[in-house]
């Protein structure tokens, strides 16, 4: 069995998930989406462009073939081979950009975030060990990665896009040497290794192992791992070696947070639900008529593709709007989504919006940190609706703070104040309000891949896509709308 790079990292981290990923990679729950892997594909062609020409080496499921076009290309003294393929002992790599001079070459590993990660290090040490192992003269090794504070103006400066740091003196290859010594000896085995749970099954990328959930079959159900209320894995990982590990380990030991203690009472006992209606008094004093429930979509592009924009800043294309004018009144709703596929979608976003919500409303959203960004982040761009976005901004409040705060909380809610968890713990048989019932889009991510799409499809299927795109943005605000009368209701009947 071959030991690719992402094999070698990923063993780095886990010998389990390495073996894992050879022999029941079926048991995997995927993480990563469409858009994240779009990004790192675009940003990785992009850098290709670097050093000028380059000469491509094409993937081909045989290695071998790789590695023979690779030296053709080097002995053909290609100046910048990309994708350059090499094999030692069954271990195999693609460089992604490799500058090939007469007295040796520089190789750039290529990331689409913008940051160094600790893993990349490895992944470019385990790089340079194969180049040097087949008798190569690796001058330097370089991380390419992106700039996130460069600013679009016209054509992607390449040279401001990505920020090019040295790491040849970070790379220890005799570190490298022996756990590629181990590793092939876990992905020759017939034997699962037996590794604890650790904080590697959270970091190095901030997000679970995709075997979390197979490594934690035998685990009690609940337990310490699906506490919410932002306690971080490193905290859950503590309590599970300290044996706090069921839910009754956690009321027994009082460990957690206040909600995360209520969390474990409502889901160990038939409790009633928690309904603070003080608090949520106070919080219905600050609605004001008219009142607009709002919610965008948007997309973070890794390449800015307009003019004024960061990588990974949002850009808003869609919004929802539900209304009331007076209290118990008629609901009224508008929406927006761009059809601009190839330009800016967010200046006529911008003016659609100021033409739909009067200065001094009353605006409602969920989880206001958003909003307020993105408005903010508008504002700056486009001077005509900087005041009319700014007063929007101004008059927003935070529909989430009553259940984020559990002056209500159900037990259906499970340590969570998301909008799709709590909308079903208050309207657990309301069918119109059940995202599953979707076509086609049902979450964010699902939005910003659509939106992007589009302009790719033909005009039946646009036109139906747009539909529903429509309907999921609508189904937002309308959530936020059920929400609201629910505890008006909660007020109205204390």
């Amino acid at each position: 069995m071959i030991l690719s790079k992402s094999k070698y990292t990923k063993g780095v981290i886990c010998k389990k998930a390495l073996w894992l990923s050879c022999y029941k990679d079926e048991l995997k729950e995927e993480i990563a989406n469409d858009t994240i892997l779009l990004n790192g594909k675009k940003v990785g062609e992009l850098a290709r462009g670097l050093f000028g020409d380059y000469e491509l080496i094409n993937f081909d499921s045989d290695h071998l073939k790789m590695v023979n076009d690779t030296c053709k290309a080097m002995n053909n003294m290609a100046n910048i081979i990309c994708e350059a393929s090499f094999i030692f002992n069954k271990c195999f790599c693609s460089v992604d950009i490799l500058k090939n001079d007469i007295d040796g070459v520089e190789i750039y590993e290529v990331k689409a975030s913008t940051k160094i990660n600790k893993i990349y290090y490895k992944d470019i040490a385990y790089q340079t060990w194969i180049l040097k192992k087949i008798g190569i003269n690796v001058k330097k090794s370089y991380i390419v990665y992106v700039n996130n504070k460069y600013i679009k103006e016209g054509s992607i400066d390449l040279n401001k896009y990505f920020v090019i740091e040295d790491v040849t003196d970070k790379i220890d290859l005799d570190v490298v040497n022996d756990k590629v010594k181990e590793l092939i000896k876990v992905i020759n085995s017939d034997e699962e290794p037996s590794i604890n749970l650790s904080i590697d099954c959270y970091k190095p990328y901030n997000e679970l192992c995709p075997f979390f959930n197979y490594c934690t079959k035998n685990l009690p159900k609940p337990n310490v791992f699906n506490i919410g209320w932002g306690t971080h894995f490193s905290k859950k990982i503590d309590l599970y070696y300290n044996n706090v590990i069921s839910y009754e380990d956690i009321l027994r030991s009082s460990s957690g947070s206040k909600k995360v203690i209520n969390q474990v009472k409502f889901e160990l006992n038939k409790l009633a639900p928690k309904i603070d209606r003080d608090k949520i008094e106070e919080f219905m004093k600050e609605i004001k008529y008219p009142l607009y429930f709002l919610d965008f979509e948007s997309l973070n592009e890794a390449i800015p593709s307009i003019d004024g924009t960061k990588p990974y800043q949002q850009i808003c294309f869609q919004y929802s709007l539900h209304y009331y004018l007076e209290d118990g009144k008629t609901l009224y709703h508008k929406e927006y989504l761009s059809d601009e596929y190839y330009g800016n979608p967010m200046y006529g976003l911008c003016k659609s919006l100021c033409e739909d919500i009067p200065k001094d409303a009353c605006v409602l959203v969920y989880n206001e940190s958003f909003e307020k960004n993105r408005l903010k982040e508008m504002a700056n761009m486009y001077e005509e609706f900087s005041d009319h976005l700014l007063n929007i901004r101004d008059n927003i409040v935070d529909l989430s703070v009553i259940f984020k705060n559990q002056y209500y909380y159900k037990k259906e809610m499970a340590g969570s104040y998301s909008i799709k968890v709590v909308l079903p713990a208050l309207f657990p048989d309301d069918e119109t309000l059940d995202y599953h019932k979707l076509e086609q889009v049902h979450k964010g991510d699902e939005a910003s891949e659509a939106f992007l799409s589009l302009k790719n499809l033909s005009k039946e299927e646009e036109m139906k896509l747009r539909e529903n795109m429509l309907k999921y943005c609508k189904l937002d605000t309308y959530a936020m709308v059920k929400i609201y009368d629910k505890l008006k209701e909660v007020i109205e009947n204390r």
